[in-house]
């Protein structure tokens, strides 16, 4: 290994809490092989992101600065990142498993004729190499893998590793990036009036299922959240019917979640779901159905009625 790349991932000014965690495995992996690792930093006018980083031990930050920069474009960020890998001599290049990651990685692998290893759950260095493990066929097994290529291209699935504070002195290098001009470009997100937190990348999530027999009933849902600072996610049933929007479906076709904390409500435990959460390090299920498939992999189970158990939880919270 001779050096390691972080993509920076913001929005609005912020970084994702995921960014924080993927500097934190780059100076572990960094510090086991005793090579540098450097963050790369795409946007126009990020005043105090630079200091965010340092504060988790990104020490040599490269920042490309663009008037096309200020929303992101798929073409203009990958090629930005594969360039400064090259001008780096960078082989290990480091991405959220964020959808931005997922869009980005595959791109930056493409132009660097590099092996790409997506929603990796534990990345070492073992034996003069990379030791890799991701989750396949839905979660069903995971598996340990090696990239050959002399350019290996990560993402990190949120949530795996600990976003652990090394507060440094960030020496900071900017360049005006070359962009190029496309027939169709973002102008402007809006955000919906309720600020929602990621259910990737919440500490805690809560779903709810078809059992709930309705959306009118999903106030529980959102009320027991509310009580643990959670994030509110939703089965696929739930999704399809309508009740709830498809950024909170947890499963293979929506979003997979590592939650230190995974809640679900009167979810009754299909593949589908299991995949997109099997990886919460405690799982608390809550069905009237005491063969359901979710207590199979719940660490705590309550066999109740969904609608007299979440009152008396949010009572005694």
């Amino acid at each position: 290994m001779n050096k390691i790349l972080v993509f920076a991932e913001h929005r609005d000014g912020e970084i994702k809490k995921s960014t924080f965690e993927v500097i934190s495995l780059a100076g572990q992996l960094g510090g086991s092989a005793g090579v540098e690792f450097i963050t790369i930093l795409i946007g126009k006018d990020t005043p105090g992101i630079e200091d965010e980083l340092a504060g988790y031990g990104a020490t040599d930050i490269i920042k490309y600065n663009n008037d096309n920069l200020a929303l992101y474009n798929a073409e203009n960020f990958a090629q930005i990142l594969a360039d400064a890998a090259q001008e780096q001599s960078a082989d290990v290049i480091l991405l959220p498993a964020t959808a931005m990651g997922k869009d980005l990685a595959p791109r930056v692998a493409a132009r660097l004729n590099a092996g790409v290893a997506t929603d990796c759950i534990a990345v070492s260095w073992q034996d003069g190499d990379l030791k890799i493990i991701r989750p396949m066929y839905a979660g069903k097994v995971r598996t340990t893998i090696k990239l050959h290529s002399d350019i290996k291209v990560i993402t990190v699935r949120p949530n795996v590793y600990p976003a652990q504070e090394a507060p440094a002195t960030a020496n900071v290098t900017e360049k005006n990036a070359e962009t190029k001009d496309f027939r169709a470009m973002v102008e402007e997100i809006i955000k919906g009036a309720e600020e929602k937190l990621d259910v990737t990348e919440a500490d805690i999530v809560v779903s709810g299922g078809r059992g709930l027999k309705g959306p009118e009933n999903f106030h529980l849902i959102a009320d027991l959240a509310k009580k643990l600072g959670a994030a509110q996610g939703a089965s696929r049933a739930v999704v399809d019917a309508g009740w709830r929007p498809y950024e909170e479906q947890v499963g293979q076709t929506g979003k997979t979640v590592s939650p230190s904390l995974y809640i679900a409500v009167a979810i009754s435990g299909a593949i589908q779901h299991l995949a997109g959460m099997s990886s919460s390090k405690y799982i608390v299920a809550i069905n009237k159905d005491p063969e359901a498939p979710i207590f199979k992999i719940a660490d705590y189970g309550i066999v109740g009625d969904a609608f007299e158990v979440v009152p008396k939880l949010i009572e005694v919270l």
